[in-house]
């Protein structure tokens, strides 16, 4: 059973969360900004139309970076330098990674993401990675693992959130 929208607290625990509107993806991305700091790595699982751009709009405008978000797919990764953040917190900028492009799994997906160096990028920002699940992991010791599911007969979206901790691997 899904809890209802809007909680006082975000929960880390893999709760399903309902988001009866569009509009809801954006501000839980706010929401979740609100927790996130410099060297976080986020990632963003769920079919094509969930709302990942969504979130990570939601996302920069929690964390206060310049710029429009849109999705980054056929540049694969764009930053957002940092602006004011709206709680007041360190100013910190987003890195916003479509690896959809790349594929699920292969050497030249790998090869290509890391060309992008975001394990030097990740001490100074946050990094928040679409379709990233099984490719980004070994980046970071955490990660903010993110799964939106949408309903098509109804425009809900039910979001899971979780920290995920790891071992760095070689």
């Amino acid at each position: 059973m899904a809890e209802s929208t809007s909680p006082s607290t975000l929960h880390f625990d893999g709760r399903s969360l309902t988001l009866p509107k569009a509009a809801d993806t954006e501000d839980f991305g706010y929401r979740l900004a609100q927790t996130l700091v410099a060297g976080d790595l986020v990632i963003l699982d769920g079919p094509l139309g969930a709302g990942k751009t969504a979130m990570t709009r939601g996302i920069a405008s929690g964390l206060g970076v310049q710029g429009r978000v849109s999705s980054p797919t056929f540049v694969i990764a764009r930053e957002h330098r940092a602006g004011v953040r709206p709680n007041g917190a360190v100013p910190v900028s987003l890195i916003h990674v479509d690896a959809y492009r790349l594929g699920m799994t292969g050497q030249s997906a790998l090869d290509e993401l890391d060309a992008l160096d975001l394990d030097t990028d990740l001490e100074a920002a946050v990094v928040v990675v679409e379709w990233g699940e099984g490719l980004v992991e070994k980046l970071t010791d955490s990660h903010v693992s993110v799964r939106i599911r949408r309903d098509l007969d109804t425009d809900d979206r039910y979001v899971e959130l979780n920290r995920v901790q790891h071992s760095v691997q070689d």
